[in-house]
């Protein structure tokens, strides 16, 4: 009888050391990384070029994307300011820009969504998970 409680006991200890291991590295969802890695792949193609391998923006032209206060302030913009490109002048961790950002009017709220979700958990930002219903919804608000 003892033989069959220590060896349940020894089960259970495995069991709980397997499900440990195989949580979800700093608590994000399967979602949430599947976002992630596909927008990482959406900002290769679409926005290194300007912002930059590590989101480093360019000098005084381009903003970085390492500014999680800009970021955090301007989360229900992010998708309008993907989809229809952005003009004006911004202040981005302390500095000012007056480049143009192209428009991507092809992006779905998908792709706004996947991008946004690499955009604010990558280079120092720690947003969590952005919906396609929240790009959709300030899609709405654009003026």
């Amino acid at each position: 009888m003892k033989r069959k409680h220590l060896l349940l006991s020894i089960f259970l200890l495995v069991l709980t050391g397997i499900f440990y291991s195989c949580s979800r590295e700093g608590g994000t969802s399967l979602e949430q990384d599947m976002y992630y890695a596909n927008g990482r792949d959406l900002y290769i193609q679409h926005c290194q070029n300007c912002h930059g391998e590590k989101g480093e923006g360019l000098e005084n032209l381009i903003p970085p994307l390492t500014d999680t206060t800009y970021l955090k302030q301007n989360r229900n913009k992010l998708a309008c300011y993907i989809k229809n490109g952005m003009e004006g002048k911004i202040s981005v961790d302390g500095r000012m820009f007056d480049e143009k950002m192209p428009s991507h009017e092809e992006f779905t709220d998908i792709d706004l969504a996947q991008l946004i979700v690499f955009i604010t958990n990558a280079y120092g930002n720690k947003q969590g998970m952005y919906t396609t219903a929240e790009a959709a919804a300030y899609l709405q608000n654009c003026k």
